[in-house]
């Protein structure tokens, strides 16, 4: 009996331990928080506190040429049987700010195939000032029979873009990678004896 006695305040005495440990555990948060605001140690939580200046609301892109609209066009050139067009023909977007557009792409055949678009700009000068952040020209593509895919384009015209420039045309032409491609034209050689 005193064994059960014994084994009883063993378990009430672990019991309030582990409350205890819960409890301690729980209430870690609120004062190390209260630790760091006192001594002033806690560099993460800084952005926290209301300092003069300090906002939560995101601040405006300052590279962002809002006295300028530039219209850029887009166009889709598919060199093959399939389907490839973009969301929209034209956006207008000043320099600096970021904007996406999507393109769509379904391959009509009946075998899967990979492709890739090869990215072309109008005018020419244009095509340094054009940065493209997410493109889906930068990789090969693998699709099965009747598969749909869309992908982005997020890019960003630079403010140093001419000022006599005010519309881009970006133009893609969808390759197929490995596919049978139209032999060059076989040019004739004319000797001097074929001549006279």
């Amino acid at each position: 009996m005193a064994v059960h006695r014994d084994n009883l305040r063993m378990v009430g005495k672990l019991a309030v331990v582990a409350v205890g440990m819960f409890a301690f555990g729980y209430a870690l948060i609120p004062i190390y928080k209260h630790v760091c605001e006192a001594l002033g140690i806690n560099v993460l939580a800084v952005s926290e506190r209301q300092v003069p200046g300090n906002s939560s609301a995101v601040p405006a892109n300052t590279q962002v040429d809002t006295s300028r609209t530039i219209t850029v066009e887009f166009d889709a050139n598919a060199r093959g049987p399939w389907e490839f067009k973009p969301e929209r023909h034209s956006l207008q977007v000043h320099p600096g700010e970021l904007a996406t557009v999507m393109y769509e792409f379904q391959n009509v055949q009946n075998h899967r195939m990979a492709a890739q678009a090869i990215p072309s700009y109008a005018p020419r000068n244009a095509a340094p000032h054009f940065n493209k952040l997410e493109c889906f020209c930068f990789n090969q593509y693998v699709l099965e029979p009747g598969e749909r895919k869309e992908w982005p384009v997020a890019f960003v015209i630079d403010p140093k873009l001419p000022k006599d420039v005010t519309t881009i045309t970006l133009s893609y032409t969808f390759f197929e990678v490995g596919g049978k491609t139209p032999p060059a034209p076989v040019a004739s050689v004319v000797t001097g004896k074929e001549q006279s």
